[in-house]
């Protein structure tokens, strides 16, 4: 529990130095897993820092990004969605799943992406591969939470290993 309040604390001090119009100094994603019981889903969100995911964005895509622009929101859905599922894959019991791009919004300096996978009718184990960002800093971390009910298991993965799995 003390480590995730100190990665918690370390992100909030990461946002502030990055309000205050300096560069961040560190390169962190992080992606939460939660098993909605009642609805029988899975619901992933990820938070990247806007700067970083634009620069990876218009690297990848080739293209100009502006992820706050309402006029590019179509084009910039598209290229989020295939950027997403080509950098996060996740492994319910074994089996690869596939993610339901839900969409994303921006928040202060970070965006939030948010994909469903439907139809997990039991949830024991997973396993997540995560190189959000690892075509663009070598020094990318990425803090993963999965939660199941009241259990809450996190990591961080650091550049470049990129799994993560848990049992529950």
């Amino acid at each position: 529990m003390k480590k995730v309040k100190f990665l918690m604390w370390l992100f909030l001090c990461i946002c502030f130095t990055v309000s205050a119009g300096t560069k961040h100094p560190l390169h962190v994603s992080t992606t939460e897993v939660n098993f909605n019981q009642k609805d029988k889903t899975l619901e992933i969100s990820c938070r990247i820092f806007s700067d970083d995911f634009e620069s990876i964005l218009a690297k990848t895509y080739k293209q100009k990004t502006d992820l706050s622009n309402p006029g590019m929101k179509a084009a910039m859905d598209e290229i989020v969605k295939k950027y997403i599922v080509s950098h996060l894959q996740i492994k319910a019991n074994g089996k690869p799943v596939a993610m339901k791009y839900i969409g994303f919004e921006i928040d202060h300096e970070a965006t939030n992406i948010y994909l469903e996978v439907e139809k997990i009718s039991s949830f024991k184990a997973v396993e997540i591969t995560n190189t959000i960002l690892y075509d663009l800093f070598d020094d990318q971390m990425s803090i993963v939470h999965v939660v199941k009910a009241q259990a809450r298991k996190s990591t961080k993965i650091l550049f470049p290993d990129k799994k993560f799995a848990t049992n529950f």
